[in-house]
């Protein structure tokens, strides 16, 4: 089923997306974008979204009513910020990168404080709670992911990988490690210490990402060779798993350039998911009706982080580069932005289906 929605690449014109409405946020990062992230509290009206950079900062900007975004805080690091999460309750941003370091910002205050230590740099940080108590998990090319309880300085456990961690994600009491040489490691953080399952993954190139689904019972994973994966936690649900081609241009004679796929998120109500690549598109997909549901127009510069808002109804995409093509592709006049896209209508809706019993 590789080729699944290798059909649909060509856009007509009902899953043409339109960029027309997309807002570019003030200020943005002066460097290449790392990682974004909306505050996930429902009961906060506002919306706030994280931006970390290779610039050593992470920003937090509050969007406004006309969406337009205001700088609200500000973490800096000691060297590029490779990943950003939001506290549960929104008040506080965890961050972590290449000064081998997490930090914590609390917006009440604007003040930062380390949380987390690693030997080498930290690729991924991810909050979640343990029995109602805020936890942090950072996974860094040392090989290792580390739990952290915010009140002590030394983890509360360390899991051994068998490569750099280069992805990471958490839903519920799902963890989802993606490491070097193609290796995932899914976790029950029910049980923390110990990995509940070991696969590599079907896609045959590099893992760039992984995504836990919105109900937590499976993940997708992206490569740099334009495929992505859908893959269950069980077995017995190993029949739905699938993978397909994206993000690849049309063939010039014997040739498809391919591209990578940076980034994968799931719409907090729909299920549905977002694919965002080096060749500058996004798309919107149904994984259960195996269907693309939109594809939209090249951004202008590789897409390197997306995220969907709490509510689903703003998509932020950040354009800048993201080396694929090595340090000749990085010009001075490369574009380095975040844009909202407002979220509309049926755009990311699961299409209707007839299922059969």
């Amino acid at each position: 089923m590789a080729g699944l929605f290798g059909a649909t690449s060509s856009a007509t014109s009902n899953t043409l997306g339109d960029l027309k409405n997309d807002v570019e946020l003030a200020s943005p990062p002066e460097d290449s974008i790392s990682d974004l992230a909306f505050n996930p509290n429902p009961a906060d009206l506002k919306d706030f979204l994280a931006v970390s950079s290779w610039d050593k900062k992470v920003r937090v900007y509050e969007i406004l009513s006309n969406g337009q975004g205001q700088g609200k805080a500000q973490i800096e690091h000691d060297a590029p910020v490779f990943s950003v999460d939001f506290f549960k309750d929104g008040q506080k941003v965890i961050s972590g990168g290449a000064d081998k370091q997490a930090k914590v910002l609390d917006l009440a205050t604007g003040q930062a404080v380390q949380v987390a230590q690693h030997d080498q740099p930290v690729r991924c940080v991810r909050y979640f709670e343990n029995n109602g108590t805020p936890m942090a998990v950072t996974g860094s090319w040392d090989k290792t992911i580390k739990y952290w309880d915010f009140r002590s300085a030394t983890p509360a456990g360390v899991v051994n990988c068998q490569e750099r961690v280069y992805t990471m994600d958490v839903k519920d009491n799902l963890l989802v490690v993606g490491t070097a040489d193609r290796y995932i490691n899914v976790i029950n953080l029910k049980d923390p210490i110990k990995i509940y399952k070991t696969i590599q993954s079907p896609l045959k190139w590099q893992t760039r990402v992984v995504s836990c689904f919105t109900d937590s019972q499976g993940y997708a994973i992206g490569s740099i060779e334009g495929r992505c994966a859908i893959q269950y936690v069980e077995d017995k649900d190993s029949n739905l798993n699938f993978s397909f081609k994206c993000h690849r241009d049309a063939p010039q004679g014997n040739v498809t350039n391919v591209h990578a796929v940076n980034d994968i998120s799931f719409h907090p109500q729909h299920g549905t998911f977002s694919t965002a690549g080096s060749d500058g598109t996004f798309h919107f997909w149904d994984k259960d009706a195996k269907h693309r549901l939109k594809g939209y127009p090249n951004v202008g510069g590789s897409i390197t982080a997306t995220t969907f808002n709490k509510t689903g109804n703003i998509f932020a995409y950040a354009i800048s580069y993201d080396w694929s093509k090595g340090y000749q592709g990085n010009q001075a006049t490369y574009p380095t932005k975040v844009m909202l896209h407002p979220v509309q209508g049926e755009e990311c809706k699961p299409r209707s289906t007839v299922r059969k019993k």
